[in-house]
């Protein structure tokens, strides 16, 4: 179930989609590693169920951040890469990294 925040705030819209579990692992892993397949994830992800997998690229998709592309085999396979938008998150990520270098473990 999706949280709904106060939509007149900036952070609670950004919240609205990549505030829920598991979503800000979704975004490293893709600007580490570039795009991934649908499996990639879920290895990287451990202990992420396939549906809440499907359901966190769902919001991150319509929230234009990633984009999924398929590919012509059987059975049909995607990947998921961040768009430009996407992209833009990096330096949130990088300081979220550097906070839990600094401040964790």
């Amino acid at each position: 179930m999706s949280i709904v925040y106060d939509r007149r705030c900036p952070v609670a819209r950004t919240l609205e989609i990549i505030g829920e579990r598991w979503t800000i692992l979704i975004l490293r892993d893709l600007v580490r590693h570039g795009p991934r397949k649908f499996h990639d994830l879920e290895i990287s992800l451990a202990g992420i169920s396939p549906n809440t997998l499907s359901a966190r690229l769902k919001t991150l998709e319509d929230g234009g951040i990633i984009r999924r592309q398929f590919y012509n085999e059987h059975p049909p396979r995607a990947e998921y890469a961040l768009t430009d938008k996407g992209r833009e998150l990096r330096p949130v990520l990088k300081t979220l990294k550097e906070w839990g270098e600094k401040h964790t473990g």
